[in-house]
Formats: C-alpha cells, structure tokens, sequence
C-alpha cells in the first residue's frame, strides 16, 4: 500500500493574518516590551500617528510603501508640523555632510516606518539595503512607530525570513528600481527580540493589509 503524499502549500504572505493570530502576536510584543495597538486600517493608523507624536518633534520616516500608501508619510514630512528629518537629509550633500546624515537619521524624536515580518513569539525582522533607519530603530530613536499591515504576521523567525527574502524583497526590488534606478538587496538585517525599555516602541498592528 502506497503511502499518501502530503501536499504542502506555499504561505501566501499577502494575505491578512485572521484576528486571533494578531491577538497572539500583540500579545507575545508586550510582553517582550513593546507597545501594541491593534487598529482596523490604514486610516485609523493615520489618525494615531498624529496623536502619538507632539507637535515640532523631530521625525524620521523609514522609506516605507506602508507609510506612503496610508499618507503617513506626506503627514509627517510637508507641511511643517514637525521637524521633518528625511527632506532635509535628502537636500544636503552626502560626500561633505555625511557625519550630519547620520547624526540626524540616528537620534531623531521620534523614527516612523515598518518592517519585513512580526512574529506571534513576539519578535521583529526589520531589512535594509542602506541601513539608514536601523540605527533609529535599534535604540538611537527617543521614541520608535512600527505601522505594520496584517500580511506580515508569521508564526516564527523562520517564516520571517523566507518572507522577507521570497516575497517583500522581489516587491522592493522592484519598487527599487523604479525609484532609484537601482536593485535593492538584504545588506543589513534587525532582529529585535525584546524592547528593554518597555514604551519606547508603538507597533501600530492592522487588521488589513498595506504594504510589502
């Protein structure tokens, strides 16, 4: 008698994760620190955001199709409201005012983006090709603002990373292209397993998708 053959399905990595797995997730992230609100979409993201930073703070924003598709990041970087960090950045001259750069995109108020993957064991994955906003992230940001769409809650570290390397990165590289006229590549990666200062990060976790 021959054995069955077990079909196994490719995740789709676009796709919402259901409520309960959102609810395990959030709640593996405050327990290893993290601030966590789970808010229906995009909109209602926009509308936080405004309330959680204070009027003239300086603002870094990753580059992030989460924070363009939703109008984050138009709200955070025109109009004056804050000390926007990355319109500046993008007007000075890297060969002469590199040590700057780095100072500004390193300790700014407050850092405002996404990342790759969250896990329901309560870790993040973060990718970069330049690495600019992971010093932020990681600690030199006063205040951190994940907004992170459905579709990138995995199970565990290792979904994580074959969805940031078969799914978001060909969609980045993609918009890479497009954008810079260059590809885009995981040249540096974030693993944050715990925030030791509990508060410091707000992960915006939606019940929609938006994003890569």
């Amino acid at each position: 008698m021959s054995t069955p053959t077990t079909i196994t399905t490719a995740p789709d990595f676009a796709e919402p994760a259901p409520v309960p797995r959102l609810e395990r997730a959030a709640a593996a992230l405050r327990g290893n620190g993290f601030a966590v609100e789970i808010l229906a979409d995009a909109a209602a993201a926009r509308s936080r955001v405004g309330e959680l930073i204070p009027e003239g703070a300086s603002v870094f924003t990753g580059a992030s199709e989460t924070l363009r598709l939703s109008g984050i990041d138009e709200d955070l970087n025109t109009g004056g409201r804050y000390d926007a960090i990355r319109p500046r950045v993008l007007a000075m001259d890297r060969a002469t005012e590199s040590a700057e750069i780095r100072r500004l995109t390193s300790t700014p108020d407050v850092v405002v983006g996404s990342v790759a993957a969250v896990t329901e064991t309560g870790s993040v994955v973060v990718a970069s090709g330049s690495g600019s906003q992971l010093p932020a992230y990681s600690g030199g940001a006063g205040r951190a603002i994940w907004i992170i769409g459905a579709q990138k809650v995995v199970p565990d570290l290792p979904t994580a990373m074959h969805r940031l390397e078969e799914h978001a990165l060909p969609l980045e590289n993609e918009r890479a292209r497009r954008v810079y006229g260059v590809p885009s590549a995981i040249n540096r990666l974030l693993v944050m397993h715990a925030e030791p200062y509990p508060g410091r990060v707000t992960v915006l976790l939606l019940r929609e998708a938006i994003g890569f």
